[in-house]
Parts: structure tokens; sequence; C-alpha cells
């Protein structure tokens, strides 16, 4: 049951939509029909400005953090509870049980998620996606590179082959929850963000 109890919990930390919150506290306007109708931190950078943005975004990375520190609690010895109630996390934010299984890409949660259980491994892919961001404006485009960089580094620091196999799964999410993104980027109609003010441009 304790299983069964950290698995939900994590799910469930997951489906709150800061973002959807935020904008609504802030802005009085649902995030889902403005700019990408994502509920995540990118849109609610756009709608807010830089501050808020960021706001959301550690909200967010605080859903996958907190959802792997109680599993902690009780499965400190078993990482593969511990990554299953990570994985569940980013499945919460991704497919929220409170927005009719419409969220975000998940991003911020599994940066949570990983700071938690690989830091060494994240504090490099931040560093890599916040350099695509500064030289492209293209925050999908970051992402999506640092997803397909975590197995590499998984591998490249020999951690467990179990953080190997969630590795994977995680960048499988990511880029699939960034199809759209990616055929925009392609066709050269992506959205750009702007850091010095909430304004985006193609």
């Amino acid at each position: 049951m304790r299983e069964v109890m950290v698995m939900l919990i994590g799910y469930l930390l997951g489906s709150i939509p800061f973002a959807l919150i935020a904008v609504r506290l802030v802005k009085k306007v649902d995030i889902r029909d403005y700019g990408s109708g994502n509920v995540g931190a990118t849109n609610a950078f756009r709608l807010m400005g830089l501050s808020m943005g960021i706001l959301v975004a550690l909200l967010d990375i605080g859903k996958g953090f907190l959802a792997v520190s109680i599993a902690k609690v009780f499965f400190a010895d078993q990482p593969l509870i511990l990554l299953l109630a990570g994985i569940l996390s980013i499945v919460g934010h991704n497919w929220p049980i409170f927005l009719k299984f419409k969220g975000g890409k998940g991003v911020a949660t599994s940066v949570g998620v990983l700071i938690s259980l690989v830091p060494q491994v994240i504090f490099i892919i931040f560093l890599v996606w916040l350099t695509i961001i500064l030289t492209t404006q293209y925050v999908s485009l970051a992402s999506i590179v640092g997803a397909a960089l975590l197995p590499v580094l998984i591998i490249i620091f020999a951690l467990d082959a179990v953080y190997l196999g969630f590795a994977i799964l995680i960048s499988i999410f990511v880029i699939y929850r960034h199809i759209p993104n990616i055929k925009r980027l392609l066709a050269g109609t992506e959205n750009k963000v702007k850091l010095s003010d909430n304004r985006s441009s193609n």
C-alpha cells in the first residue's frame, strides 16, 4: 500500500497546474486561450513576464523534486520506486487529472526529478539549455536538446542502469510532447522568447 500511496502522491503533485493558477490569479484569464495554449512556464512567461515565468518554473520543478523526496522517506534504498514516483509526477504534469488530462510538456517537472536523483547531470544540461536559449531564443529547441543529452550524460557518468532507462523514458516523454514545436522549428515558424520583456516573436 505504501508503494501505491507514493505513486498516487507523485501523480497528484504533478497534476497541479501552477501555470494556469498563476495566470488566472494575475491576469484573470485562462492560459490555455493564449500563446501556445500550453499549461507550462514558457507560456506563463509570455503572458506574465520573466519573474512570474521563473516562479511558475520553480513551482513545476518543485513538483518533481517533492514527489521523489516523499518517496525517499519510505524507499530511500529502492531507486526503482523513486524513479517511478518521479515518472508519475511527470505523467501528472503532462496528463493532469484536474485538466481532463491535457497538460504541459513536462520539462520543468522532469528537471525537479533529476535534481533529486542526479544533480550532476542536470547541472550540465541546465548550462546547455541556457546557452541555447541565449543564442537562439528558442526554449523548445533548448528543451529538446537537453532531453536528448540526458541519456548520453547518464552513460558518461556511468550511473546505474536503472537511471539510464529512466533517462531514455524522460527523453521520449519530452521530445514526444515537442513534436508540434519540432515541426514549427523545421518550418521556421516557431515562437521565440525575448528575455527583455514578456512578448514573443516569430
